[in-house]
């Protein structure tokens, strides 16, 4: 069984990787690698982020690895909240206020098309490479739904009429900006590790 580190502490996002890479691959978590220092995510892109947790947790173990950075862009906001969609109501990150400001900001707007975006970067020896997952859709006018985390009760996903928190894991895992982003990765490594 093959050892790959995935840079997260999420339990939720370390087992869904889990499930979806299978039984060829020991996923460690950074937990596992006795990993807690705080990576600082000072990069102006999805990718830049997603390079610097791989690139500090390839330093720290010398296994593959890979990370990944996600957010979600609104058409009309020029594609905010972007890279700073967990803060995007400042500090701490506070999801429901990420919300309530969001809805804010569209007030009255028509166009109200967005998508979430995921990019995972996997390093390894000899290879840094990236993989991007996008889910389009649209902003509801109010939340809803009670699964999910982040934007996803306000988060419509294209050929559907309800929210992410709305239709929850199992049709989100089939079909979310990070599902798209991992079956590119799965690919990618069942060829070159």
């Amino acid at each position: 069984m093959k050892k790959i580190v995935f840079a997260s502490s999420n339990p939720g996002k370390i087992e869904e990787i889990r499930s979806i890479l299978g039984k060829s691959y020991q996923v460690l978590g950074l937990k596992d690698i006795n990993f807690n220092e705080e990576i600082i995510e000072n990069g102006s892109t999805f990718e830049e982020n997603a390079q610097i947790k791989a690139d500090r947790i390839f330093e720290y173990t010398g296994l593959p690895c890979f990370a990944d950075d996600s957010g979600l862009e609104v058409n009309c906001l020029n594609n905010a909240p972007s890279i700073y969609s967990a803060r995007f109501a400042g500090e701490p990150s506070d999801s429901k206020k990420n919300n309530v400001l969001l809805l804010e900001k569209m007030k009255g707007e028509i166009d109200r098309s967005a998508q979430f975006v995921c990019v995972i970067c996997l390093k390894t020896k000899d290879n840094t490479l990236f993989f991007k997952g996008i889910v389009e859709g649209e902003i509801a006018e109010s939340m809803s739904g009670k699964e999910g985390f982040g934007y996803d009760p306000l988060f419509i996903p294209r050929s559907y009429t309800q929210t992410f928190a709305d239709l929850g894991k199992e049709v989100k895992n089939k079909i979310s900006h990070r599902k798209v982003a991992l079956n590119k990765l799965q690919t990618a490594i069942d060829t070159i590790l």
